[in-house]
């Protein structure tokens, strides 16, 4: 498959290996298919979570218009579908072919739209969608589902942050956004499914299974539970273009790896998203919407120790890598 390339790093972290770090190795026969699905798991999160980013500069229009997005994208989903035939029956192939069917639709959105546009235009119809503040319609925001008050955010935050130290990663500096960003999250599954496919081939059976289970847990935990709700928010707040066919995209993809890895999350619904809100001692509710940037749950991050995970030396991690 095509080499994970072109990457804005939302999370990086010191020491072992990350995509753009990759060696040649020779793969047995027996490990090949496994090392195949990781890789190819591993490019398609990075697709949808580039995806999600708000575009600061050229570079993620750059590759839509040239057709590398759509190429990358295929290329990785038909090795996926390489490898899993036989595999996981006539359900895989129709989860495949939906995902599928989305390049499909970017293609055509790039030919018949997007070539034209610059980065203005992506950046106002990002805007239109997400808005300039946190938008309560569609919030790419975990914290902001299933938890009505923010001592329930902070410990949410405090638990992300805790996959994200235990493999060495903290924020990027060069990223504007919080750790429960979509793009974060889903850029962490990029790095595990990654780091799966080294695992296999460089650090034997124990830490394989140590990352396995970290990405079952992460989408039961917490993508599976909330990104399902998400997109279909998304859908209708984009209503057309280009985040559309992303929320679509998500939907399916989402569908795909949880059935891939085995688990089952316990989606939000509708009634479970609200923006959380603080009791004060007389009683007071203070709401946390769009008018929040995040200051209430830094603070609240920081009581709970989120921040020490993010701020401790990655060297005290055997998992700590480098992106």
């Amino acid at each position: 498959m095509a080499a994970v390339v072109k990457e804005k790093k939302n999370i990086r972290s010191n020491g072992s290996p990350l995509p753009n770090d990759q060696k040649v190795v020779k793969i047995s026969p027996k490990d090949a298919p496994a090392v195949d699905r990781a890789l190819c798991r591993s490019k398609l999160y990075l697709l949808v979570s580039w995806g999600y980013l708000y575009p600061e500069d050229e570079e993620f229009l750059d590759y839509l218009q040239s057709g590398e997005f759509v190429e990358d994208g295929r290329t990785a989903l038909e090795g996926l579908r390489k490898e899993l035939k036989g595999v996981g029956g006539q359900e895989t192939e129709e989860r495949l072919q939906a995902v599928s069917a989305h390049f499909d639709s970017i293609e055509a959105w790039i030919s018949s739209e997007g070539e034209n546009w610059n980065i203005q235009d992506l950046r106002d119809e990002h805007r239109r969608v997400f808005s300039n503040v946190i938008a309560l319609d569609c919030p790419p925001y975990e914290t902001l589902f299933g938890n009505d008050h923010v001592f329930g955010q902070s410990y949410v935050m405090g638990d992300i942050a805790g996959f994200y130290s235990a493999f060495g990663l903290q924020l990027s500096p060069d990223i504007h956004e919080r750790l429960d960003h979509l793009s974060v999250e889903l850029e962490f599954m990029h790095y595990l499914s990654y780091k799966e496919s080294y695992a296999i081939l460089h650090d034997g059976a124990e830490k394989l299974k140590t990352v396995i289970e970290a990405e079952k847990k992460f989408v039961k935990e917490h993508i599976g539970r909330w990104v399902p709700l998400f997109s279909g928010m998304l859908k209708r707040k984009a209503d057309y273009g280009f985040y559309k066919i992303l929320a679509d995209f998500t939907t399916d993809w989402m569908a795909f790896d949880i059935a891939f890895l085995g688990v089952t999350p316990q989606p939000y619904s509708e009634t479970d998203y609200r923006p959380a809100s603080y009791m004060n001692p007389e009683g007071q509710t203070f709401e946390c919407g769009a008018q929040d940037q995040g200051n209430e749950l830094s603070m609240l991050m920081n009581e709970v120790g989120a921040d020490a995970f993010l701020d401790k030396e990655s060297g005290t991690s055997d998992q700590s890598g480098n992106a």
